[in-house]
């Protein structure tokens, strides 16, 4: 092989290298950036009790919070509820069967309320916090969990506890 075509086989591949280089340490920005995502619990509704189901529909709302300058979506948030300090059970907020451009997007220094529909099962707890459950007793709400953030380059995972 002639050396001219050589230097120019050695200087495409060192092209792509710095590409890649470029494209991850750009990628590595935006996990910085979606690490910054910020999460509230601000409100627990009674929507509707089944006494034939033994279920309660509750509707939840998170305060979704994004302070950095990068645009994201959220398509997952996974939680434990809990009422007075005892587990009520899991829940979660979804759209990860949208498309990312369908999806609420988090411009810089937006936030936006997110609602998801958490089931409470009267065998999955004890019937005396079932009973304060549906009869709006329950002083206190809190949730832990993970929230997913993604970009066009990046999906992050963020715990979470937030409560009220």
């Amino acid at each position: 092989m002639a050396l001219q075509s050589k230097i120019t086989v050695y200087a495409a591949l060192v092209g792509v290298v710095a590409l890649m280089g470029g494209i991850f340490f750009y990628g590595s920005l935006d996990n910085v950036q979606l690490e910054q995502v910020e999460i509230k619990l601000i409100n627990v509704e009674l929507r509707d009790v089944s006494t034939k189901d033994n279920q309660a529909k509750f509707d939840i709302t998170f305060l979704v919070k994004n302070p950095s300058d990068k645009t994201f979506t959220v398509p997952l948030i996974e939680y434990q509820l809990y009422g007075d300090g005892i587990l009520l059970g899991s829940g979660e907020y979804s759209t990860v069967d949208i498309a990312m451009p369908g999806r609420a997007a988090f411009f810089p220094d937006t936030e936006i309320p997110l609602k998801s529909t958490f089931i409470l099962f009267k065998s999955e707890v004890n019937s005396e916090i079932y009973q304060d459950a549906i009869e709006n007793r329950i002083n206190s709400f809190s949730a832990e969990g993970s929230i997913t953030t993604q970009s066009s380059w990046m999906t992050l995972d963020k715990e979470f506890k937030t409560g009220f």
